[in-house]
C-alpha cells in the first residue's frame, strides 16, 4: 500500500501555485450535469493498521495458481515461469525504461525488442514482427483493420471458435470502423466451417481454437485466398513448437498472446500481444518495429523504423496509435525463450499435450464425462459432464484445485460442457487427485 506524504498545507500551496484555492476547481472543465451533486457515502476512515488488515483479508479471498493446482485455461495458462525472468525484469535499466525514442541512449531496450521480434518470426514462420501490442484482443482487432485497409473491403469472417473475449474486441472495433462481421460456425469436429469468402477482407481463425481443437490451417488459407481474402490466425505460441507454423500454412497474418511464454497469469494481466505478417503487409503493421543498422563507426546498432503511429507520421496515414511501451512484457517472453531454447519449448509443449490427454482419459474412465469433439487437441479439451459445471468447480475448490471453464456461459449449445487445461506444471499425482475428486460429484 502506498503512502501519500503531502500535508494539508503542502496541498494548499500546490493549489495556489496553479492559481486556484479549491481542488474542485480542477474539474470545472467537466459539464455540471456530468458531475456528482454530492460525494458518495463512504464508510468511516480507518487507521493504517485497520486498513492493512482489511485489504489483506480481501486479498486472502484470491486463490492463486501457485498455491492451488489449476486446470483452468480458456486463454490464460499456468505454465512455469523461471525465477530469472523476474530478476531481469526488475533491473532498473529495463524496469524504468520508457519508449526508446532516442536510439543512441536506448540500445539495450531496442536490442531486447529486436530479439523479441526475431523470436516471434522464428516461431510463426512469418517475415516481420512488431512490438507494443497490449494483448491478443488488440492484436485481433488490428489484424482485422489491417486486412480491411489492405483489401479495401468491409466484411470480415470470424470463426465462432475464436476466444469469445477476442471476438468482443473485434466487434467493438468493427462497430466504429464500418466493418461487417460474419460469424463462421464450427462443425461436429470442433473445427471452423468456412463458406463463401467472396468479398471478404479477411478470415480470422484460432488454432488451437477456444476448445483446444487444432484447425486445418492449410485448408483454411486455401479457402480464404480463393475468395481474395487475407487470412489471419490467433496462434498459441507454445503450440508452434510442435505444429506447422502459420507461415508454412500460407497465412498472411499471425497474432496472439505470449502469456504462456514467461508471463504469470497475474489475475488477468498485463500480457503481451504479438503480431507477425508476410513482407507484403510490413508497412501496415501497427505499433513499433525495431530495425538493425550500423552506426557511423560501422558497429551493429538498432533503431525504431517503419513508424506507423500518428506521433511519427501524418495523422491521416497512421494505422494505429498504440502508445504504451510493452517492452517489459516482451522482454519476459524474450528471456523465457532464451532460457528454454527450441528443445525446452518442445518439451513444455509435449508435456502439456501428454498430460492433458492423460486427464481426459482419466475423466472418461469414470463414465461421468463424455468427449465433445473427436479432433486432435493441444493442452485443453472439452467434455460433457453428468454433474453441473458449477458443482464440479465447487468440489474442485473444496479439494484445493482450480477447476475448468463452463462452456455454456459463452456457447448455449454446449450447456453442461467444460473446458479443462493441463500444462507441464501439473504432476501425475495432482491430475489423479483432481480426476478422482470431480468424479465423485
Amino acid at each position: 500500500m502506498g503512502y501519500i506524504p503531502q500535508t494539508k498545507a503542502e496541498r494548499s500551496e500546490m493549489l495556489r501555485s496553479v492559481g486556484i484555492d479549491d481542488v474542485r476547481s480542477l474539474f470545472d472543465c467537466i459539464p455540471e450535469g456530468s458531475r456528482l451533486a454530492s460525494l458518495p457515502q463512504l464508510p468511516d476512515a480507518m487507521t493504517e493498521s485497520e486498513l492493512v488488515s482489511y485489504f489483506s483479508s480481501l486479498a486472502a479471498k484470491n486463490r492463486p495458481a501457485g498455491l492451488c493446482p489449476s486446470f483452468l485455461g480458456a486463454g490464460v495458462y499456468d505454465h512455469y515461469v523461471p525465477a530469472v525472468i523476474d530478476h531481469v525484469l526488475s533491473r532498473q535499466e529495463f524496469y524504468t525504461a520508457y519508449t526508446p525514442y532516442q536510439p543512441e541512449i536506448s540500445q539495450g531496450t531496442l536490442t531486447a525488442i529486436f530479439e523479441y521480434q526475431t523470436m516471434i518470426c522464428n516461431l510463426t514462420g512469418m517475415d516481420v514482427s512488431n512490438a507494443s501490442l497490449y494483448d491478443a484482443g488488440m492484436a485481433a482487432a488490428e489484424a482485422m483493420m489491417m486486412a480491411s485497409t489492405q483489401t479495401r473491403r468491409k466484411k470480415v469472417i470470424v470463426a465462432s471458435s475464436v476466444n469469445p473475449q477476442l471476438r468482443e474486441v473485434i466487434a467493438t472495433y468493427a462497430q466504429f470502423s464500418g466493418i461487417e462481421i460474419v460469424t463462421a460456425p464450427y462443425g461436429a469436429d470442433g473445427k471452423v466451417q468456412l463458406g463463401d469468402t467472396k468479398d471478404a477482407a479477411a478470415v480470422i481463425v484460432q488454432s488451437p481454437n477456444f476448445f483446444g481443437v487444432i484447425e486445418d490451417l492449410s485448408a483454411v488459407a486455401e479457402t480464404a485466398h480463393a475468395g481474395g481474402a487475407l487470412v489471419a490466425v490467433c496462434a498459441d505460441p507454445m503450440s508452434l513448437a510442435l505444429l506447422k507454423t502459420p507461415g508454412e500454412c500460407a497465412f498472411d497474418i499471425a497474432f496472439g498472446e505470449t502469456q504462456p511464454l514467461g508471463l504469470k497469469m497475474s489475475f488477468g494481466g498485463p500480457y503481451c500481444g504479438y503480431m507477425a505478417v508476410k513482407a507484403a503487409l510490413m508497412r501496415r503493421l501497427p505499433g513499433r518495429i525495431v530495425g538493425q543498422t550500423v552506426d557511423t563507426e560501422g558497429r551493429r546498432a538498432f533503431v525504431l523504423t517503419l513508424q506507423a503511429r500518428e506521433q511519427h507520421i501524418r495523422r491521416e496515414k497512421a494505422t494505429s496509435n498504440i502508445c504504451s511501451n510493452q517492452a517489459l512484457c516482451a522482454l519476459a517472453t524474450t528471456v523465457y525463450l532464451s532460457l528454454v531454447g527450441p528443445e525446452g519449448l518442445c518439451e513444455c509443449a509435449s508435456q502439456s499435450v501428454q498430460k492433458s490427454a492423460y486427464l481426459m482419459e482419466k475423466l472418461l474412465e469414470t463414465g461421468k464425462f463424455e468427449r465433445v469433439f473427436g479432433s486432435p487437441f493441444f493442452r485443453e479439451f472439452a467434455v460433457k459432464c453428468k454433474a453441473s459445471p458449477a458443482e464440479i468447480n465447487a468440489a474442485a475448490k473444496e479439494a484445493g484445485f482450480i477447476g475448468g471453464y463452463d462452456l455454456g456461459k459463452q456457447y448455449p449449445e454446449l450447456e453442461g460442457c467444460m473446458l479443462f487445461a493441463v500444462t507441464e506444471k501439473r504432476t501425475k499425482a495432482e491430475i489423479d487427485a483432481f480426476a478422482e475428486r470431480v468424479a465423485r460429484v
